[in-house]
């Protein structure tokens, strides 16, 4: 049953990588150049590393990707996209903003994989396969480097004008 439940866990997180990776290729192409396209660009490329361990873990466990959770983690990311382009269709702030915010989530839910892992890990041999301290770390900055930008981000998209509120009324 544990195996069972290791392969679960795992496929989960690989699907997670499929929605991440999707997000990533439209914030480049929605931010081709300058600042914000290199950091994308750059996100996305240890994102696609994250995820190639994550793989090659699966592989040495024996765990078979499943198929049906990267299809429904993709489904789920167009969803995801279809919201946040309805809430701000000129593809503004506010997007950016909470492509930013799913981002961080995501690669906190990736740090905690790699806590987890580790932890498991002093039970169960098998699992001693992977620097799991080294990907933490990695998962830590990107978060960091992502919650940096949001926060930026958040100052100028959640700005409420309580002075423009008072001459409406």
């Amino acid at each position: 049953m544990a195996d069972e439940h290791v392969a679960t866990y795992l496929n989960d997180h690989l699907a997670g990588s499929v929605a991440a990776l999707e997000l990533l290729d439209h914030l480049e192409a929605a931010h081709p150049d300058g600042k914000l396209g290199d950091f994308f660009k750059r996100l996305r490329a240890e994102v696609a590393a994250d995820r190639g361990q994550l793989e090659e873990l699966m592989r040495r466990l024996g765990v078979h990707e499943s198929r049906a959770r990267k299809a429904s983690a993709w489904l789920v990311q167009k969803m995801t996209e279809l919201k946040l382009r309805f809430d701000d269709p000129g593809g503004g702030s506010l997007l950016l903003f909470e492509s930013l915010e799913a981002l961080s989530l995501g690669i906190e839910g990736k740090q905690s994989l790699w806590i987890a892992l580790e932890a498991a890990a002093e039970q169960s041999p098998v699992l001693r396969i992977a620097d799991y301290e080294q990907l933490r770390r990695r998962a830590q900055e990107q978060r960091t480097q992502v919650e940096k930008l949001r926060i930026e981000t958040a100052r100028v998209v959640l700005t409420f004008d309580q002075l423009d509120r008072t001459k409406e009324s």
